[in-house]
């Protein structure tokens, strides 16, 4: 984690009008990472998120004997095919995974099918995150994880010569649970399913089907049935990394709640599980939301775009349940779009959201409460009676973020956009996700005092 520290916010955001460029997708990122990992051959993957997450997850590799070089924006990641990690004796190779939650599941199913012991653990913030929800389906392959019983890192995870074929149903609706045993199966022989009850972010899909894994998707009574034959080698790809529809929310939202301002954003990742944010405000908020330019990438396999917001009056919206596991990132900044929408918006069926790295229905409560908005919540729900008008002069937030990235950014737009004098602790945390996210808000002519 780079040096701490906090930012201070006292001044409204002024109107603009700009085209900005964000940063590479974290999901895509370390996907690529990952899976090239396991190919036979070099891989090519460009726009790569200089995150702290990402970057954690290279160096996790190279621990275990990926060979990665970059030149320029080009990452060149020399695969030695399934179950290829070097492995350290007798004794378990350290591996950090920093605050990834994403980085730390899918090791966990590429550990699980290759033989040695493996200590994985990550910063204070990942450390206290639920690893049972990987740790009990990939026991039943053939993984042994110690201490015995231990639901959190650090933990040993020791993999196994001979991978036990499964048949996996999903009902959390967590795309790093899914992509966890997924990455087991490549290695396991036989064919093993998942049954995903949830839909969940597909990237993991899209990106096996790219290295032409042997992997079946079907859709059956509202279920995903997704299959893979294991054991199959897997080939060596080039990948462009989209810009992260999730950073990409924080601008968008500025422009929503500021006057007569407009964002462009090229390249976005636009893959429809990720779209749960720009669908809920244009069909029940009103927004002024446009998506142009949808195409496939070539590089990647994914559908990308461009998206332009301008301000907008917006109304207050209640979130369908089905649709939360497509905005389950976004969600607190849709907290801050609700806070600043007259009327009662309503979030239901969000309990996953408690499981990142801070509970964020209560830390953003906090937020909205000391800034004279009123919520009710309780460990699946949130309900928030909005204002679009909100005295300023006698109030000031204060954010204890516990190293949540999600909630720095979202706290930072909301002061921006009100004026509310704002001290923000740990802002580092935002450099796990979005890099140079301080340059492009002075850019659009933000002011953010770094303390």
């Amino acid at each position: 984690m780079n040096q701490k520290y906090s930012v201070f916010i006292n001044k409204k955001i002024n109107r603009f009008n700009k085209t900005v460029k964000i940063p590479g997708d974290k999901s895509c990122s370390i996907r690529a990472l990952l899976f090239a990992s396991q190919c036979c051959g070099i891989s090519e993957i460009k726009n790569l998120l200089k995150s702290e997450d990402v970057l954690n997850c290279l160096k996790a590799l190279r621990k275990l004997g990926v060979k990665i070089i970059k030149k320029n924006d080009l990452y060149k990641v020399y695969g030695n095919g399934l179950s290829s990690f070097k492995v350290a004796g007798s004794k378990a190779k350290k591996i950090f995974v920093g605050n990834s939650g994403t980085t730390a599941r899918i090791l966990c199913g590429l550990l699980s099918t290759n033989p040695g012991k493996f200590y994985l653990y990550g910063d204070r913030s990942m450390n206290k995150r639920d690893m049972s929800r990987v740790i009990t389906p990939l026991e039943k392959v053939g993984a042994n994880f110690y201490p015995k019983g231990k639901k959190t890192l650090p933990i040993t995870i020791e993999g196994t010569s001979m991978p036990l074929a499964q048949n996996h149903v999903e009902k959390i609706g967590s795309a790093q649970v899914k992509s966890s045993l997924l990455a087991s199966f490549l290695n396991t022989p036989g064919k093993n399913t998942v049954i995903e009850k949830k839909s969940s972010r597909n990237h993991t899909e899209i990106l096996l089907k790219k290295i032409f894994a042997d992997i079946s998707i079907k859709k059956s009574n509202n279920e995903n049935i997704i299959s893979i034959f294991g054991q199959k080698n897997l080939h060596a790809f080039n990948y462009t990394v989209g810009s992260d529809p999730s950073s990409a929310a924080f601008l968008v939202t500025a422009a929503l709640l500021s006057s007569k301002s407009k964002i462009i954003i090229h390249n976005c990742l636009l893959n429809k599980t990720r779209l749960g944010f720009y669908k809920v405000l244009k069909e029940k908020a009103g927004a002024d939301i446009k998506i142009k330019n949808l195409r496939k990438s070539s590089n990647s396999g994914e559908i990308v775009g461009t998206v332009i917001a301008k301000s907008s009056f917006l109304k207050a919206f209640s979130c369908p349940k089905k649709i939360i596991p497509s905005l389950i990132d976004e969600l607190p900044i849709l907290f801050v779009i609700a806070g600043l929408t007259k009327g009662t918006s309503k979030f239901v069926q969000i309990n996953e959201v408690t499981k990142k790295e801070s509970n964020r229905i209560e830390e953003m409560r906090k937020i909205l409460i000391q800034a004279g908005i009123k919520c009710k919540s309780t460990k699946d729900t949130m309900t928030i009676f909005g204002k679009n008008n909100i005295k300023t002069s006698n109030k000031s937030i204060l954010v204890k973020t516990h190293g949540d990235h999600r909630i720095c950014l979202s706290a930072c737009i909301f002061s921006l956009v009100t004026g509310i004098k704002t001290k923000i602790k740990n802002f580092e945390t935002v450099n796990t996700s979005f890099p140079g996210f301080i340059s492009i808000i002075r850019s659009l002519g933000g002011k953010i005092e770094i303390i």
